[in-house]
């Protein structure tokens, strides 16, 4: 055939209507892959490599000697030069895809970047959320039951840091058993238990709602937090009434049970610089962790350490 097998691939994208930036990503994609791939068999300066490279990815049709090793040099090789995980991800798409068409085209008879795996995309971190909208969302009139119920959920979601999971199955005992002490205990990941402190409001939200919680819980119910049923609140109707709580404040934002545990984390260290506290306080296992959740870069560390540290501080 007068074309080769990628300008085929080309012709059969635009032909399914493709955007013209997803055809061309595509294409530089699975060029670079290539030119990984061929790299160690040219030779001579910069300029007569290149040139010998482009003319051995255009002249390429042994599509079927590449294995899933070659695949995963090539992303380990983009990772190391700094690829975000996004376009790694789009990367090995773009191999599969022209593989898939070379298996349609009776051109190759295996996939060999199917049981390769993607980078994984990192979490996006929630936007932090600053002390007077804070503020806003939690000095609001108290009407109804359910909005004593709902002050002492959203007082210990952003004072105690935890995770809505956390939350929703905390339990009056042994959950709220040292809380005159200034703390929960609950079950976090892994099943692995943590104390996590509870502030003066969170406390005195707390003690408003138990006061009256025995009136709306089922009587074997040991759940903090009951819905109209009496039966444990789900992680759901903790999201749901937050979105009601912040429509009632009228803060130009959405809101969500983590927003709040990132807020405690966040507004915990811009006060204090005790990155250690803060990994306790959210329960991570792994003081990494913690630096990733509070986007705490590495100058800020150095700050906090000369700052803190006995014998770093310059004279």
């Amino acid at each position: 055939m007068s074309l080769n097998a990628l300008e085929h691939f080309i012709r059969h994208l635009q032909a399914q209507n493709k955007s013209v930036h997803t055809v061309s990503n595509y294409q530089r994609d699975i060029e670079s892959f290539l030119g990984f791939y061929l790299a160690d068999d040219v030779s001579g300066d910069e300029a007569e490599a290149d040139e010998a490279l482009a003319i051995k990815i255009s002249q390429f049709s042994d599509w079927s000697i590449i294995d899933a090793q070659s695949i995963r040099a090539f992303l380990a090789f983009r990772v190391q030069h700094g690829i975000s995980a996004r376009t790694l991800g789009r990367q090995l798409s773009a191999i599969r895809s022209f593989y898939d068409y070379l298996i349609l085209k009776n051109l190759v008879g295996k996939n060999p970047a199917k049981g390769v795996k993607a980078p994984k995309q990192p979490q996006p971190l929630p936007k932090s959320v600053d002390v007077d909208w804070m503020q806003r969302l939690l000095d609001q009139p108290i009407e109804t039951w359910q909005d004593t119920r709902d002050q002492a959920m959203f007082e210990l979601l952003y004072s105690a840091g935890l995770r809505v999971s956390e939350c929703a199955e905390l339990d009056i005992s042994p959950g709220l058993d040292e809380m005159d002490s200034g703390w929960v205990r609950v079950l976090g990941k892994g099943q692995k238990e943590r104390l996590a402190p509870v502030g003066s409001k969170a406390l005195l939200a707390i003690k408003n709602w138990l006061a009256i919680r025995n009136d709306y819980a089922k009587e074997d119910e040991q759940a903090v937090f009951v819905n109209q049923r009496g039966n444990r609140l789900s992680v759901r109707s903790i999201q749901n009434q937050l979105d009601k709580r912040t429509i009632k404040t009228g803060l130009p934002t959405k809101m969500s049970p983590h927003r709040l545990r990132h807020a405690c984390a966040t507004h915990v260290l811009e006060s204090s610089g005790d990155l250690r506290a803060v990994q306790e306080i959210l329960g991570h296992a792994n003081l990494s962790t913690t630096q990733i959740y509070t986007k705490l870069d590495l100058q800020h560390l150095a700050q906090v350490y000369d700052q803190a540290h006995p014998r770093a501080k310059k004279k």
